[in-house]
């Protein structure tokens, strides 16, 4: 707990039966950059949070990257009486960035991990079959996150699950910010690159707003122009966004993306540690 507890930023996911304050939570998956830790929340049960995890949790401090937290935070609250704290949402900033990028346009739908994970981190969907595997085998198994032991397999997906976060995270944060980046390169270079004349005429205490920043008006007109005629718009007004399909059969080995990190399997009183590596 002592590196996790030193963290300014970790991604967390969840597995069990319909998580929420009536169902089973079986995992909860905790990652920093170096590190997947595997919480056996089915064997463990409350045990679990009582060396740091709740407070790591519900610290302000420590930013929690989660993909849809509304369930998890549910089942947390009710059951284990934890109040999750400080969250960055991909779900959610996806929605955001989706209305920055059409001009205040909002989608029809959220998007799946598999979908964000395609979407922005720019992933091929066969580096991403273990998502699909995962939800082949819950299918043919509802009960399949109650199994021990877990097969090593399945403890590679929980791990992967979170993984993937911190960099969304990112990646999705520049997305969102490429606006002011925009306009902050434009006030660097609005007296620089001016004339002397046209400084000379200016009154530095001015506070109309200037032309630069007026600039995102025109942004947004051009966003929704393209908006308008890339997307169609269902009965709310909302645009139809695409459903983004793997192209891969799910029988592919999972997670061939780069290198995993190490990963610690916590279970009653046992720590164990393995080193695992992507093909």
């Amino acid at each position: 707990m002592l590196h996790i507890k030193k963290q300014s930023v970790l991604s967390v996911a969840a597995e069990g039966a319909n998580v929420c304050r009536h169902g089973k939570l079986c995992w909860l998956q905790v990652a920093t950059n170096s590190r997947v830790y595997l919480f056996d929340i089915f064997l463990l049960g409350s045990r679990a949070f009582n060396n740091g995890l709740q407070m790591v949790l519900e610290d302000k401090r420590i930013l929690k990257v989660i993909h849809d937290c509304r369930w998890l935070s549910d089942c947390l609250s009710h059951q284990y009486g934890i109040l999750l704290n400080n969250v960055f949402d991909t779900q959610v900033a996806d929605v955001l960035q989706f209305s920055v990028e059409t001009g205040g346009f909002l989608p029809n739908c959220i998007s799946t991990l598999q979908e964000s994970l395609i979407r922005h981190l720019k992933i091929a969907p066969k580096h991403l079959s273990f998502l699909e595997v995962r939800q082949k085998w819950i299918q043919k198994n509802p009960e399949l996150w109650f199994t021990r032991p877990l097969s090593p397999s399945l403890l590679k997906i929980l791990a992967l699950e979170a993984t993937y976060l911190l960099p969304l995270r990112l990646v999705l944060l520049d997305e969102m910010m490429s606006d002011l980046t925009t306009l902050v390169d434009g006030y660097l270079n609005t007296y620089r690159e001016g004339s002397a004349d046209r400084l000379g005429g200016m009154e530095p205490t001015c506070m109309e707003l200037p032309e630069e920043l007026l600039q995102l008006q025109d942004f947004q007109k051009q966003r929704r122009e393209r908006a308008a005629k890339e997307y169609r718009v269902n009965a709310q007004g909302l645009l139809i966004r695409t459903v983004l399909h793997p192209k891969k059969s799910v029988t592919e080995t999972a997670g061939k993306e780069g290198k995993l990190v190490e990963f610690w399997f916590l279970d009653q009183g046992s720590n164990r540690g393995s080193n695992s590596e992507s093909a």
